[in-house]
């Protein structure tokens, strides 16, 4: 085959007339009872493991911000995957943002509550220069926690946060109300 044809023959090639939301939807796994018994935890991996899809998410979740941001950050660990590819797909720096105690320089480090307790992230002081404009991706906006610790550790680097990108929001839990000034793009809200 011809590298540069497309595959037609592909199964998980995303049909031209399917939105981001409906291939969301059809590729994620609802697993019951996980991590505890009630839980339906919503398994985003099959979608990334689909590279069509993974496309189709990325272009998503960029395209509202075209323009706004200078670099993307990750928030581990799925927030990775989602950065990396819409750093290679925009030309812009991956800035990772890490749980405590996973990175070697001299970082800042935001504490903040969980549901259950206490977390901490933490980020390389000299990954992002001041003034920079950064789009934040993760896969999932719950109560808004994590990414309102992960806003307030670029604010404190005195960088603007250009906005957030979610490929799902649980709409249930309120997290876009911890997150009020930002612009939130959620591909989907369940």
């Amino acid at each position: 085959m011809n590298l540069a044809e497309p595959n037609t023959a592909n199964p998980t090639e995303v049909p031209a007339a399917e939105s981001v939301q409906a291939l969301i939807n059809r590729l994620m796994e609802t697993v019951p009872d996980y991590p505890q018994h009630g839980i339906s935890f919503k398994d985003l991996t099959p979608v990334f493991a689909d590279g069509p899809a993974l496309r189709a998410v990325v272009d998503a979740l960029v395209a509202p911000f075209d323009g706004q941001f200078d670099a993307v950050a990750g928030v581990e660990a799925r927030g990775f995957l989602l950065a990396a590819a819409a750093g290679y797909a925009t030309g812009k720096g991956v800035i990772t943002v890490r749980k405590a105690g996973k990175l070697p320089r001299e970082v800042y480090r935001e504490d903040y509550a969980l549901e259950y307790g206490t977390a901490a992230l933490e980020l390389h002081k000299e990954d992002i220069s001041a003034g920079c404009r950064v789009l934040i991706l993760d896969d999932v906006l719950a109560t808004g926690g994590t990414l309102g610790a992960v806003a307030r550790l670029f604010e404190r680097a005195g960088v603007h946060v250009a906005g957030f990108g979610v490929v799902l929001e649980l709409e249930q839990l309120g997290g876009r109300s911890n997150l009020a000034d930002s612009q939130i793009c959620s591909l989907l809200r369940v």
